[in-house]
């Protein structure tokens, strides 16, 4: 069950990489027989989970087994919180993060020094693929503390053999200030504190695109494609996603390359994929169907996890930069963030999209869910853009109205905001506000 040790030069590729897809499938058989043996005689929750389920860990002989064992969701981290998930003893954790919890308990979450030499590894594999090279300065605006982000990403770009400038989240003008001055070739943020920054650098008089960065490798949260198009216009720059959520491990699970921008590659020698029926959990659906991520880790020490429901609605599709390694298809949503209006689902990213077709508007946006009588309400704040009059504003607004009224199926009302009026991001972006009384 443990990791290859990295051997690899700065810049190189490892050798899993290259892998072709059945030497990837026979690393994952191995492996994914050892994690159930691991997870089963260690952690007491899944000797329940797979007792109860009737399934035992030599019923796995090939891949299409993993399909007989029960889910993980966060509510197992939750109930066993904060420590009974870990199959190690505590003191060999040499590291622990957690999630805000604002929904409830915070999900817990620890590593072996082994564990966070593989972290470091494919967080590397995730900045070369996306371009990145060794010797480059790379800005780092990922949250540092419990979040896994900061650290997640710091420790990949030393891996790389890249200099890490770690600035953290917030205090946007020294952002500013530090990009002015340190000059790097890259920087890592999610989506809309990348826009965050460069707006604030246009309120000043400044160009993004006369920064020295290059490269964004852009993370946790959904970003749709007028996004990217967005960014790379702003800052003159190629943006790759970089996947990851901390109860896999966190930033590095996968990573996009910046030759073909078509979705984040996988890293399979390390976890197994699936995409499941999310309103049919039996159905383990075939490469190019939409429904539910889950992963299995399959060398993690201190937090095995089994078929985890990421709640990430997505398409597993074929390995392109890296042939050997499946990619996630693009996210259209969580299936925890789906708006139910009046019989119709949507999506936030769904609006982003349609937001970004309208001339005039800009991508800082907010949903707000309302109740005024027993009907459903969905308010849609957008902010307009500097060079967008208000008259130019209402005709824009009757555009997005009529635009989602066609895409999704639902009317909404449509507000448009000075530029400024929404609050800025300095992490993941809070985009939906329920406000029905409950």
């Amino acid at each position: 069950m443990t990791a290859t040790t990295h051997t690899t030069q700065p810049g190189a590729l490892d050798p899993e990489e290259t892998m072709s897809r059945d030497q990837i499938e026979a690393i994952q058989t191995e492996r994914t027989a050892a994690i159930l043996d691991y997870a089963y005689r260690r952690v007491p929750l899944y000797k329940q989970k797979f007792d109860d389920h009737g399934v035992h860990p030599s019923d796995f002989v090939e891949l299409a087994d993993l399909a007989k064992f029960p889910y993980t969701t966060k509510e197992d981290l939750r109930v066993t919180y904060p420590f009974g998930m870990f199959a190690v003893p505590r003191e060999e954790v040499v590291r622990i993060h957690a999630s805000s919890g604002t929904t409830g308990r915070a999900t817990v979450v620890g590593y072996t020094q082994q564990d966070l030499d593989d972290w470091a590894k494919l967080g590397a594999r995730c900045f070369r693929i996306s371009g990145v090279k060794p010797g480059w300065r790379v800005h780092n605006a990922y949250g540092y503390g419990l979040f896994t982000g900061g650290l997640g990403a710091h420790a990949a770009i030393e891996r790389l053999g890249a200099t890490v400038i770690p600035m953290s989240g917030g205090q946007t003008e020294k952002q500013i200030t530090l990009i002015n001055d340190f000059e790097p070739e890259a920087i890592a943020a999610t989506p809309t504190y990348l826009l965050t920054i460069g707006d604030a650098m246009q309120r000043k008089g400044m160009d993004p695109r006369k920064t020295s960065i290059k490269v964004a490798v852009l993370g946790a949260e959904p970003w749709t494609q007028q996004m990217r198009e967005e960014l790379e216009d702003m800052w003159d720059i190629d943006a790759c996603d970089i996947y990851g959520l901390s109860e896999v491990m966190g930033p590095g699970v996968a990573g996009e390359s910046n030759e073909t921008k078509d979705g984040s590659h996988i890293w399979e020698d390390h976890f197994r994929p699936e995409v499941i029926d999310p309103f049919d959990e039996r159905r383990v659906l075939a490469d190019g169907e939409a429904g539910e991520l889950v992963f299995t880790t399959l060398t993690k020490q201190a937090l095995p996890i089994i078929r985890y429901r990421t709640h990430d609605l997505t398409t597993l599709e074929p390995g392109t930069a890296r042939p050997g390694h499946r990619r996630i298809g693009r996210i259209t949503g969580r299936s925890d963030d789906m708006i139910i209006l009046r019989g119709v689902n949507l999506f936030p990213t769904q609006i982003e999209e349609l937001i970004l077709k309208v001339p005039g508007l800009s991508p800082h946006f907010t949903l707000e869910i309302t109740r005024p009588d027993r009907m459903d309400q969905l308010s849609v704040k957008v902010e307009r853009r500097a060079d967008c009059t208000s008259d130019r504003a209402h005709a824009a607004a009757a555009e997005l109205h009529q635009l989602i009224k066609i895409h999704v199926g639902s009317s909404c009302q449509i507000d448009v905001l000075d530029p400024g009026s929404l609050e800025r991001s300095i992490g993941k972006m809070r985009r939906i506000y329920d406000l029905r009384s409950k």
